[in-house]
């Protein structure tokens, strides 16, 4: 048990600190776009389930491959927001708040909305190169996924939740998702998994250009003060 208790503090440690203090000062005001977001969603759902506002719902927020470009990007920031029909609504509203309230806390409102839009954005982008690249490639799709819906919010939810693992340490957590993800894949070739794993790489690419801009300031503030420039 005690070793388990150090690794999760290993794990989780840093995190759960930084969530800690806002949760406890300001409970529920402290993740206000988390609580907007689970609003929305869960109202998306309801309309989008009512014959009245299926066409709706469609029409402003449901992003395919086969719609032209202009008219997807046009919708990509409100289909962060529209779960899929097909799947229980209560699991992505629990997801949306856990993991966008933890962003919000650690990230902030604004670098978590731009985060959770370039993850969905990687997502939309990979499925018209993917159908342009045929079923054929590795990386390529079938020409029938270009009339199938974007996934979602889900994209939005695993993109946050590799970054957060990265940012804060808990590097095993950012793995388990990222190989939950590929197991998706894997057992179920669809074009949500796909875009999964696409929100994913979009993420560790942010990573990876966050850890080169802070270490070439750390080299410059070393260099500055005289000393010869740190390793790589």
């Amino acid at each position: 048990m005690r070793t388990l208790a150090r690794w999760a503090r290993a794990e989780w440690g840093e995190l759960y600190a930084t969530v800690r203090g806002p949760l406890l000062r300001r409970r529920w005001r402290a993740v206000p776009l988390a609580l907007a977001a689970v609003c929305l969603t869960a109202a998306l759902h309801f309309v989008h389930n009512r014959s009245w506002g299926y066409d709706f719902v469609q029409d402003v927020g449901a992003v395919r491959a086969a719609d032209p470009l202009w008219l997807a990007l046009l919708r990509t920031p409100l289909s962060l927001f529209v779960p899929a029909l097909d799947l229980p609504v209560w699991g992505a509203l629990a997801q949306i708040l856990f993991v966008f309230g933890i962003a919000e806390i650690c990230l902030g409102r604004w670098r978590t909305l731009t985060l959770a839009y370039a993850a969905t954005l990687a997502g939309t982008l990979y499925a018209r190169v993917g159908i342009w690249l045929g079923p054929d490639s590795p990386l390529g799709l079938p020409a029938s996924d270009a009339h199938v819906v974007d996934t979602g919010p889900s994209a939005a939810v695993v993109g946050l939740a590799v970054f957060l693992g990265w940012r804060y340490g808990a590097r095993v957590t950012a793995g388990a998702v990222i190989a939950a993800m590929v197991v998706e894949v894997l057992a179920k070739e669809n074009l949500a998994g796909r875009e999964h794993l696409a929100a994913i790489a979009a993420m560790l690419a942010v990573c990876g250009l966050s850890a080169a801009r802070h270490r070439h300031a750390r080299n410059q503030e070393h260099t500055n003060s005289g000393l010869p420039p740190l390793g790589p």
